[in-house]
C-alpha cells in the first residue's frame, strides 16, 4: 500500500462519517504553526516575514492540544517556521499522538539527528550497542554522541519516538546544489539526507515535501525522487510554488527579485506537472490521483481551503495557509463567518485575483478526497490508487549525481567565497607590501641619521 492500511482507514472512516451526518464543512489535516521563528530564510517562503513582529511568540502545548481536538481533523502538520525550535515538540507530539492524530513534523532537517540521538539516550541499554556501531559505522553519529548517549540522560524524558502514526516530513527542494540555494545556506541538503539515513535505520516514517518553482528543472525533480528511493523515504507531497502576497514582498525587498521571474501560473504549472500521473507509478506521491489530474490540467477543481485549516499564534487563520485576511478565536466560528464564496477559482475565472495562479496541494488535494467536483470512477481512482502497491526501489536512484553542490566545491557560494579568498589575499599582499616599504624607509632614515 501506499500509505499504511491503518492510516488509510482512519482517515477513510472521517470522510465517511462527515458525509453520513451531510457536514457541509470539516477539517482533514489540522497545519498546526506553534511558532514562527526558523533557523532558515528559504526563498519563497514569506511565513518568517509575515509574522516578523510576533516570532518570539508561541502557542502553549494546551492551545495546541486544543486546537487538534477543537477541528477534530486526522491529521495533524506540524509546521511553523521550524517546529523543532518549539520547546514542547516532544510533548506536542505525544499529546496529538494519544488523540489518535497522525502526525507530520514538518521540518527542514537541521534538528532532526539532535531529537533522534535523544530519542536513543532515553531507550539506551546494552542491547541498544549493535545500533549504535551501525549508525558510527555509517558516520550518523559521532564517538562523542555516542557516548552522550549511552549515559541515558533522556531517560524518563518526552521524546519522539517511531511509530507507523507519525512521519518526519521534510523538505527538499532539488538536489545538492538548487536545494542549498533556495534555502540559502550550504550543506543543509547534506544534513536532511543524513537525517533521513538515520531516520529510517531507527525505524521512522519519512516524508518529503517539494515546491515547484519557475525555474525548477522537473528532470532534476524526477532525478530527486529517484535518489530518495535509494534512501527509502516512505513518500512524497509535491505543489507549485504559489505567488502570495507574504511571499512577493519578501522578494522584492530582501532579496530584490521579482516575483513574476520566480512563481508558476496556472499554464506553467500544467506545463511543470505535464508528468506527474507518470512519476506516481514509479515513486509514492501522496494525494489523490484526481488531484495530479488537476495540475496536468486535465480537468478542474474548486479550492476546499477549509479542508486544511491552519492555526497559528493569533489564531485560526482564513481563508487558507498562504494567503491572510483575518484570524478568528474559534474553528467553528471561522467556518461560519467567512465568505467561502469569494475564493478560488472557479470554471477558469478567479473570484479573488489573489487565487488566480493557485493549484497547491493545501487548497486542492481535499477536493480530490471530498469529491467537490465529482467525476464518474473519482471513488474508485482514489481507492485503486492509496490501497494499491507502494511503487518499488528505484535502482536510477543509485546512478544520481545527488551532491552536486557544495560537496564537490560547486556550492552557490563558491564564487564569493573564493572572490574573499582572493581580495583577502590581495589585502595580505598589500599589508607586506606595505610593511616591506615602511621598513625600507626606516631603514633610510636610519642609515641618514647615522650619516
Amino acid at each position: 500500500m501506499r500509505f499504511p492500511l491503518a492510516l488509510s482507514l482512519r482517515i477513510a472512516k472521517h470522510i465517511m462519517k462527515h458525509k453520513l451526518l451531510r457536514t457541509p464543512k470539516f477539517a482533514l489535516v489540522l497545519q498546526l504553526e506553534p511558532l514562527h521563528t526558523c533557523n532558515l530564510t528559504c526563498t519563497g517562503c514569506g511565513r518568517i516575514r509575515e509574522y516578523s513582529t510576533s516570532l518570539k511568540d508561541m502557542m502553549s502545548l494546551e492551545d495546541c492540544l486544543n486546537s487538534a481536538n477543537e477541528c477534530d481533523a486526522p491529521m495533524v502538520s506540524v509546521c511553523g517556521g521550524e517546529p523543532l525550535i518549539y520547546p514542547k515538540i516532544e510533548e506536542l507530539v505525544e499529546g496529538l499522538l494519544e488523540q489518535k492524530r497522525i502526525v507530520y513534523i514538518c521540518t527542514n532537517g537541521m534538528f532532526m539527528r539532535k531529537k533522534m540521538r535523544a530519542y536513543l539516550s532515553s531507550i539506551y541499554d546494552s542491547s541498544l550497542e549493535p545500533k549504535l556501531k551501525e549508525l558510527l559505522d555509517a558516520k550518523l553519529i559521532s564517538e562523542k554522541e555516542a557516548a552522550e548517549i549511552r549515559l541515558g540522560k533522556e531517560k524518563g524524558k518526552s521524546v519522539i519516538r517511531p511509530t507507523q502514526w507519525m512521519y518526519w516530513n521534510v523538505h527538499v527542494d532539488g538536489l545538492e546544489y538548487t536545494h542549498d540555494l533556495i534555502v540559502e545556506r550550504e550543506g543543509v541538503f547534506q544534513e536532511c539526507v543524513l537525517a533521513m539515513r538515520m531516520a529510517k535505520i531507527l525505524g521512522f516514517q519519512v516524508a518529503t515535501n517539494t515546491t515547484v518553482y519557475k525555474e525548477t528543472n522537473m528532470k532534476e525533480i524526477e532525478d530527486m525522487f529517484a535518489f530518495l528511493s535509494t534512501l527509502e523515504v516512505d513518500g512524497h507531497t509535491i505543489s507549485p510554488g504559489y505567488d502570495y502576497d507574504a511571499a512577493k514582498k519578501d522578494m522584492m525587498k530582501r532579496l530584490n527579485i521579482n516575483p513574476d521571474d520566480f512563481y508558476l501560473t496556472r499554464t506553467m504549472t500544467r506545463e511543470k506537472f505535464a508528468k506527474i500521473e507518470e512519476w506516481s507509478q514509479d515513486f509514492n506521491i501522496f494525494g489523490t490521483p484526481v488531484y495530479q489530474e488537476f495540475l496536468a490540467g486535465k480537468r478542474e477543481l474548486t479550492c476546499t481551503a477549509w479542508a486544511i485549516p491552519t492555526r497559528n499564534i493569533r489564531g485560526w487563520k482564513a481563508p487558507c495557509y498562504l494567503m491572510t485576511d483575518g484570524h478568528y478565536d474559534q474553528y467553528q466560528e471561522m467556518l461560519e463567518k467567512v465568505d467561502w464564496e469569494k475564493y478560488g477559482v472557479v470554471d477558469g475565472e478567479a473570484r479573488d485575483p489573489r487565487c488566480e495562479n493557485c493549484m497547491v496541494h493545501c487548497g486542492y488535494d481535499p477536493s480530490g478526497a471530498l469529491g467537490t467536483n465529482y467525476q464518474r470512477g473519482d471513488n474508485w481512482k482514489n481507492f485503486k490508487y492509496n490501497f494499491g502497491p507502494k511503487p518499488s526501489f528505484n535502482a536510477t536512484g543509485l546512478k544520481i549525481e545527488a551532491f552536486n553542490g557544495v560537496s564537490i566545491g560547486k556550492g552557490h557560494l563558491a564564487e564569493a567565497k573564493a572572490s574573499l579568498r582572493n581580495q583577502d589575499h590581495c589585502d595580505s599582499a598589500a599589508a607586506n607590501a606595505s610593511d616591506q616599504c615602511s621598513n625600507s624607509e626606516t631603514a633610510t632614515e636610519t642609515s641618514h641619521a647615522v650619516k
